[in-house]
């Protein structure tokens, strides 16, 4: 049974998309797409850079979706890929939940390129420059992360798990002197390590309210069907169909834990033994072969991946 995940941000990278693009009509169009829905050379920062401005909260999250929708559409039209058919679910680390629901039917491409635009905005837009901070704990559960995250949030500053994304590798998120305790206290409980991130904004915690309301009031004026395929929401790691669920789970997301590991374990225990990945990157394809040992999983992104995607999907 097949799972398609779409990749966070992070993933980005300049010439993402490029060489599909150039080879697969379908994916120019996607592009294309994208780019009138923001009146921006949005494929062209992509294809030519500068990263500093890719890696634009703004820029980085419509971006990648549109690299794994033009994926997606270079697999219907090349290897006959059918979600509603040949999936069971679907998921997106992040943004990438904005990916899955377009891909699936539920939110149209130009409206999910808009509304992670107001997302991407919104989200830099929360936090002073500089006041946030995020760092992953390796070699941490979750649990003891929780308890770390509780110490360090001292004085009313937020410290907050952000992202469960897979055995030993949590993320928190929250004001930049609790997070610096929070590796103080998460070497002194044990972790492997304890690194701040290169982040521009504390994802994912309580910090991220203003955005999260600005997504209620998006979301509100925006068109959402029930998807092909039952989505597995971050917030619930749980599959959801309702377009209000669907709703109150994107802006809870905003503020709240990616369950990515549990999410992952989810799928597996519906039967799930194949994992594709679309878009950029292959940080999604990693992980759920640690979280769930023995599946198969597969990364597509690029023209020479076709192949080994084709495989998986006829197996």
């Amino acid at each position: 049974m097949l799972a398609v995940v779409f990749p966070g941000q992070g993933s980005q990278s300049v010439g993402m998309a490029a060489a599909l693009a150039a080879q697969f009509p379908a994916a120019r169009a996607v592009l294309d797409e994208v780019d009138s829905a923001l009146s921006q050379n949005l494929s062209g920062l992509m294809r030519d850079g500068p990263a500093e401005e890719l890696n634009l909260t703004a820029n980085a999250q419509p971006a990648l979706m549109a690299a794994s929708l033009a994926a997606l559409r270079v697999l219907e039209a090349e290897a006959g890929l059918d979600l509603g058919r040949m999936a069971r679910v679907v998921a997106g680390h992040s943004l990438g939940e904005y990916s899955a629901l377009a891909a699936s039917g539920a939110l149209s491409l130009t409206d999910a390129a808009r509304l992670l635009r107001i997302r991407g905005d919104s989200m830099q837009k929360a936090v002073p420059v500089g006041m946030g901070a995020m760092a992953a704990l390796l070699g941490l559960d979750r649990e003891v992360a929780e308890e770390v995250a509780r110490e360090a949030a001292s004085g009313g500053e937020v410290c907050d798990v952000a992202n469960d994304n897979g055995p030993g590798q949590v993320v928190v998120s929250g004001h930049r002197t609790a997070v610096e305790r929070a590796v103080v206290i998460a070497q002194g409980r044990g972790a492997r390590r304890a690194v701040m991130l290169a982040v521009s904004a504390p994802f994912h915690c309580r910090l991220m309210a203003p955005a999260a309301e600005a997504m209620r009031e998006a979301l509100g004026r925006t068109a959402l069907s029930a998807p092909a395929i039952a989505l597995v929401a971050n917030v619930t790691a749980a599959p959801i169909s309702d377009p209000d669920a669907i709703r109150d789970a994107l802006v809870r997301q905003v503020t709240g834990t990616v369950r990515w590991r549990e999410s992952v374990a989810a799928m597996a225990a519906l039967g799930v033994n194949r994992f594709i990945e679309l878009g950029a990157g292959k940080v999604l394809t990693g992980l759920s072969k640690r979280i769930a040992p023995g599946t198969r999983a597969a990364s597509f992104g690029a023209p020479e991946e076709l192949d080994g995607v084709r495989a998986l999907l006829e197996a």
